[in-house]
């Protein structure tokens, strides 16, 4: 018999904080490419096109975390009908020891924080230092975490435009609320940690601005993230300035495209997994046109990170991080939820 921890939605947003977070997905990157990672493939099913479908994401993390697992996130489409949420995500975590299952987490926080800090990391690593700018592609859900994210890890940032390609108002209404969010959601967990607090303080009281201009928008920016489900490109190659960097977060499947697949060709490209951003992130477009090839990627981020690489190698770079998303994010973010809800006696304890 064995004892396995739950943590639901609740206990994981007391827990979670964004530098923490950050730090997690920065040893995600720097353990892959140190040969202490295996990433199994993706499994995905279509219960009906349109209405319902899966996917699961698994790895193995060596070295001192020594752990494996999965995410599974179903979406039924129907569900809102029914009073339910149309999108549940769940995070089952082993020891890479014993095989004992270790926690069940709720997935839902834990996407949105580590996909924001993932964004967060490419930005760091391959923008320029001095960028002012960032425009913010998509006023969704995900919006919110690279923001946040961004902010903390980028020094000086000024202005962050949103635009959203369904609706201006949606970015009205989401730069209207944002300072609050980042009060309330993100500095609230330093409170104890005044010097901390005041310098993310700093960093988060900036202008935001909604717009509707994407070209001009385009053009004004150091730093472009893009976080939507679109399958056509949003900006333009010629819209766009010497010296840029995009982080690509939207295309995490087949056919998803967020900008112009001729971008890449005057590019300096990164990803977080090669093959798995050739073949279903923002690169697979470009690579199935023969605009680029698999092997155009120069690297991977974790690559970047630990010197093995280099990233950008003049101001005048174009950069692009393709971030798909993958499994050891999610389990290590986990993996620290359960040591740190252990310790201080958090979530649900069931014996097996």
């Amino acid at each position: 018999m064995s004892k396995v921890r739950i943590l639901n939605e609740g206990t994981i947003k007391e827990l979670l904080d964004i530098k923490n977070v950050i730090e997690v997905v920065k040893q995600v990157y720097t353990l892959k490419n140190s040969n202490q990672a295996d990433l199994f493939p993706i499994i995905t099913h279509i219960f009906e096109s349109g209405k319902a479908d899966m996917d699961i994401k698994a790895g193995h993390l060596k070295g001192e975390a020594n752990v494996f697992g999965l995410k599974l996130v179903s979406w039924f489409g129907e569900n809102n009908k029914k009073g339910l949420p149309d999108v549940i995500g769940t995070i089952m975590v082993f020891d890479g020891r014993t095989g004992i299952p270790l926690g069940i987490l709720s997935a839902e926080h834990i996407t949105c924080m580590r996909t924001g800090s993932a964004g967060a990391i490419g930005s760091r690593y391959l923008a320029r230092k001095d960028s002012e700018n960032l425009l913010m592609v998509g006023a969704g859900h995900q919006a919110f975490f690279q923001i946040a994210a961004g902010l903390t890890v980028l020094n000086n940032i000024k202005k962050v435009a949103v635009y959203d390609p369904i609706n201006y108002k949606f970015a009205v209404d989401f730069c209207n609320k944002v300072k609050l969010r980042l009060k309330n959601e993100i500095l609230s967990k330093y409170k104890d940690d005044k010097i901390y607090s005041e310098k993310l303080s700093k960093k988060f009281n900036i202008t935001f601005v909604a717009t509707d201009d994407i070209e001009k928008s385009t053009g004004q920016a150091d730093i472009i993230v893009t976080a939507t489900p679109s399958r056509k490109p949003l900006i333009k190659r010629e819209w766009v300035k010497k010296g840029t960097h995009f982080t690509c977060i939207g295309s995490d499947m087949e056919g998803k495209q967020e900008i112009d697949e001729n971008i890449f060709s005057m590019a300096r490209v990164f990803a977080d997994d090669i093959n798995q951003a050739a073949n279903v992130g923002e690169t697979e477009i470009p690579i199935i046109k023969g605009i680029i090839t698999k092997e155009s990627i120069i690297g991977e981020i974790g690559e970047v990170i630990l010197g093995k690489v280099p990233g950008r190698v003049s101001k005048d770079d174009i950069t692009i991080f393709d971030s798909t998303g993958i499994a050891h994010q999610d389990l290590l973010t986990a993996d620290y939820l359960i040591k740190i809800a252990k310790e201080k006696g958090l979530g649900t304890i069931v014996e097996l």
